[in-house]
């Protein structure tokens, strides 16, 4: 069984990951974690909180001498901003929040808790959660990897305004994301994608946007039809939809696919080298919730960020009357920063899948037993 749990507060201490369920023997090192945590930090459109942080992994349990042992993995990461607050916390000085922000977890936190301020909510109901989760996701593409599974992720839209790309191969579309300041690999829509978040900003307000996950090499069967908790298609939606702001999850073209006749949606077979191939992927990769071997397609719809420059109207709960939301530090966009999360939590969902698949107790064992189904380790 893998599995994950976080704990921590956006402004307290440091958040903590722990990892359970990763065979012994997986090799890994703080460097390919802490370059999943830089680029969930970048992105045009980002708010100032991230010339504060420098996310970094400190790796405090279940690795010796580079390897998994088989125990639980467990990592840290500093938050910088705790200088800030530290004294804040101790004298027990900082403002009650009565003021609920439209679109974030403060009302409906506030009621289920019973408690009366939302700072007791929102500090761990931030996005800063997510960080946690991308050192996860990387962990998780360690193993991913010596089965020839790939992970990665583009912006498709922001504010409106669409990449163009029908000729793009999936690696290509991440070698050029990573290039972009909002990782769209349409040069021409980056621009405007930026000028469209400068605009934003002007007016004090947010956007929100699409992005796409995308996962090559992953092999037919992992998932299943029994049961609806077992449909692997499924268990993507659920994990890329509890991303904070997402509010739509596809798998493929979902939506256009709707719109269309049957004979222009399933993806035809042919033969190929005494075996079958496809001649379209509008499945997004599933059928019946297992994988069917071709490239898994994830798009999702992130709202725009609910905390703007220019105030709404809410209502102070500690006295009944109409009220406008303060200001609290922010993003203008964080699309591509929800990308990476988006990608993170892809590959935990199929790293998941896979232990399902093969068992074991080591790395080895899952090799062995992967070169036995699909002639691959």
């Amino acid at each position: 069984m893998l599995r994950f749990l976080t704990a921590g507060e956006s402004h307290g201490p440091c958040l903590t990951l722990i990892v359970e369920g990763l065979p012994a023997g997986l090799r890994l090192d703080n460097q390919t974690i802490n370059r999943d945590l830089l680029r969930r930090q970048g992105g045009y459109g980002r708010g100032s909180r991230m010339a504060i942080e420098r996310d970094r992994a400190e790796i405090v349990g279940g690795i010796l001498y580079g390897q998994t042992t088989g125990a639980p993995v467990a990592i840290q990461i500093e938050n910088k901003d705790w200088a800030n607050w530290r004294e804040h916390w101790a004298a027990r000085d900082l403002p009650r929040l009565t003021v609920p922000r439209p679109g974030h977890a403060d009302y409906a936190g506030m009621q289920k808790y019973g408690v009366d301020d939302a700072r007791l909510i929102l500090e761990r109901a931030s996005a800063r959660e997510t960080a946690a989760r991308v050192a996860a996701g990387a962990l998780t593409k360690h193993l991913l990897g010596p089965f020839g599974i790939v992970v990665g992720s583009y912006t498709s839209e922001i504010g409106g305004v669409s990449a163009r790309m029908p000729e793009l191969g999936h690696h290509e579309r991440w070698s050029r994301a990573e290039a972009s300041p909002v990782r769209c690999p349409d040069d021409e829509a980056t621009a405007k994608m930026c000028a469209r978040i400068d605009e934003a900003r002007e007016a004090g307000d947010s956007l929100g946007g699409v992005f796409v996950v995308t996962a090559t090499g992953v092999p037919v069967g992992l998932g299943s039809h029994v049961h609806w908790d077992r449909r692997l298609d499924g268990r993507l939606v659920w994990a890329v939809m509890s991303i904070p702001a997402i509010k739509g999850v596809e798998i493929g073209p979902a939506f256009e696919n709707a719109r269309r006749p049957g004979t222009k949606v399933h993806d035809e077979f042919a033969p190929s080298g005494g075996g079958v191939t496809r001649t379209s992927n509008r499945a997004g990769g599933f059928e019946g919730g297992m994988t069917n071997g071709m490239p898994i397609v994830v798009r999702a719809a992130m709202k725009p960020i609910p905390t703007t420059v220019r105030p709404l109207r809410s209502v102070d709960l500690a006295t009944g009357e109409p009220a406008e939301t303060a200001y609290q530090r922010s993003d203008v966009c964080a699309v591509p920063a929800a990308s990476i999360v988006g990608e993170a939590m892809v590959a935990w969902v199929l790293a998941v899948a896979l232990r399902e698949k093969l068992g074991g107790d080591s790395l080895a064992e899952m090799e062995f037993r992967g070169k036995a189904l699909w002639g691959r380790a």
